[in-house]
């Protein structure tokens, strides 16, 4: 009788570490992960930020010209302007296909690694 209670508590002892060793591996691989996705997001934040301090730069240096073209230098920030207004409604209306898929489809590659 003594047997078949080590034998069964054996068992158990070897099931509690397979299922602490399944559930190291499981938070070793959610950790690389998350710190995966993470970092990837953080570059290319990075990135966006800097292309938009030379998007900015170029759009007052565009408005500047064009208002000097025009003869008054607002009248290039109002062109530049309604040029963003045009590009934003088309972005509300496409935004899904556009931005949102792409980000999306990113993630799950990301994750999926």
């Amino acid at each position: 009788m003594e047997t078949k209670s080590a034998l069964i508590e054996s068992l158990f002892e070897k099931a509690e570490v397979y299922v602490q060793t399944n559930m190291d591996l499981f938070k070793s691989r959610t950790i690389d992960k998350s710190a995966d996705v993470v970092s990837t997001l953080v570059s290319k934040i990075a990135f966006i930020f800097i292309i938009v301090l030379i998007a900015l730069t170029l759009n007052i240096g565009l408005a500047l010209w064009i208002g000097e073209l025009i003869g008054k230098f607002y009248y290039g920030f109002f062109i530049i302007a309604a040029f963003y207004t045009l590009l934003g409604i088309i972005l509300y209306f496409f935004h899904e296909k556009l931005i949102k898929k792409p980000v999306n489809d990113s993630i799950i590659i990301q994750l999926q690694k």
